[in-house]
C-alpha cells in the first residue's frame, strides 16, 4: 500500500471557505454527540517557540478516520522567512493503522480555525450582524473574515493598529477592500475598534488583556490565546458573557480562560457550553440581541483530521498526486 502526499496547493484546491465551514460544523457536531475521541494537545517548549501534537479519532457524521497533527508556533519566524505556524498532518486508517496520507497542515490550520470562527458566528452572533472589528491582522484575521462572510453579510470592518509603525493593519485594510469591496477603517484607539461592532475577532499572541470594552450584543471570537499564559480579553468581559469553549481540557490549560481560571477570576461553572454542544442542538446559541457572547477557540485535532479527510476523499483518485511506499 502507498501513502498519499498532499501539498498546500492540493489542500487549497479543496478547502474553500464554504467546504471548510461545512466540514468543521459536522466535526463539532460529532464531538458534541460523543462521536469523537480526542486527548488534549501536548506541548514541547523551546527557547523561541513550541511544538504541539494533536491526535483525534472521529466516528460519526460521515467520518471514520483518525490522525495526528504536528504543529509549531514560533512568533519570531519572520526572521527566518518562515510562517509563525507550520504543520504536518498524518491520516490513519482506523481498522489497521496504515498511514493513508501526509498533508501540509499550515494552510489547513488557518482555514479550519477560520471555519470554527464562522461556526461560532453562525451560532452565537446576531443574525443581522453587519460590523466586524479586528484586533490582530495576521493570517488568521484573513481566514476568519473569509469564513465568516459565508455565514454573515458584513458591511464594514474596523481594524486596530497597535502602533504607528505597524504595517499589518494597513495591509489588512487594503486586502479587505480589494478582495471583498468592504469599507475598512484603521484606528490606534482599541476601544474604537472593539465597541460598536457586532462581531469582534482577536488573534494576537498577547499575554495581557487588550480588549477592555465591548458593546452589548457583541459576539467575540477569541482566537489568539492558544498556549498557557496567553490572554487578550479583560476577565470582567468573560464573566458577564455567555462563554462558549471548544474543549474544557484545552481551554482551561491554554485558551482565553486559562489565566483568569488559574487566578480564580472565573470558574468552570461560568462556562455556558462547548461549541459542539451548541452545534449538536444540546444547548441554545444566542438568545437575545443584547447578550455578549464569547467563543474561546484553542484549536482541536478534530478540526484538523476532519478537514484532512475531506481533502483525502476529494483527491485520493486524482492523477498527479504523489504516492510513496514508506515501508
Amino acid at each position: 500500500m502507498k501513502t498519499l502526499i498532499f501539498t498546500k496547493k492540493d489542500v487549497e484546491k479543496v478547502l474553500t471557505p464554504s467546504v471548510a465551514n461545512k466540514t468543521i460544523e459536522k466535526a463539532f457536531k460529532a464531538y458534541g454527540l460523543g462521536q469523537a475521541d480526542m486527548p488534549a494537545k501536548s506541548y514541547l517548549y523551546f527557547e523561541k517557540g513550541d511544538l504541539r501534537s494533536m491526535p483525534a479519532y472521529i466516528h460519526g457524521q460521515g467520518f471514520n478516520i483518525a490522525g495526528i497533527k504536528s504543529v509549531n508556533v514560533h512568533p519570531e519566524n519572520a526572521g527566518y522567512n518562515l510562517p509563525t505556524v507550520m504543520a504536518v498532518i498524518i491520516l490513519v486508517d482506523p481498522p489497521n493503522g496504515f498511514p493513508l496520507a501526509i498533508l501540509d497542515g499550515t494552510y489547513l490550520t488557518s482555514i479550519r480555525t477560520g471555519a470554527a470562527g464562522a461556526l461560532a458566528a453562525k451560532l452565537l452572533s446576531k443574525k443581522n450582524a453587519k460590523r466586524a472589528g479586528f484586533v490582530g491582522c495576521g493570517v488568521q484575521a484573513r481566514t476568519q473574515l473569509m469564513c465568516i462572510l459565508e455565514v454573515r453579510k458584513l458591511k464594514t470592518v474596523k481594524i486596530w493598529q497597535f502602533e504607528p509603525k505597524d504595517t499589518y493593519a494597513p495591509r489588512f485594510k487594503e486586502w479587505v477592500e480589494k478582495t471583498y469591496g468592504l469599507p475598512a477603517t484603521v484606528s490606534q484607539d482599541i476601544d474604537e475598534v472593539t465597541t460598536g461592532v457586532d462581531i469582534l475577532i482577536t488573534s494576537t499572541p498577547s499575554r495581557k488583556p487588550l480588549v477592555q470594552n465591548v458593546s452589548p450584543g457583541t459576539h467575540i471570537n477569541a482566537i489568539g490565546a492558544d498556549a498557557e499564559g496567553k490572554q487578550e480579553i479583560n476577565p470582567k468581559i468573560l464573566k458577564q458573557a455567555k462563554l462558549v469553549i471548544d474543549d474544557w481540557a484545552q481551554a482551561s490549560h491554554s485558551g482565553e480562560i486559562n489565566v483568569p481560571f488559574r487566578r480564580k477570576q472565573i470558574a468552570e461553572k461560568d462556562i455556558y457550553a462547548g461549541i459542539g454542544e451548541v452545534a449538536a442542538g444540546k444547548k441554545k446559541g444566542r438568545t437575545s440581541d443584547e447578550e455578549i457572547t464569547v467563543f474561546d477557540s484553542t484549536g482541536l485535532a478534530i478540526q484538523d483530521v476532519s478537514c484532512a479527510y475531506t481533502v483525502y476523499k476529494a483527491l485520493k483518485n486524482e492523477p498527479g498526486i504523489i504516492r510513496i511506499e514508506l515501508f
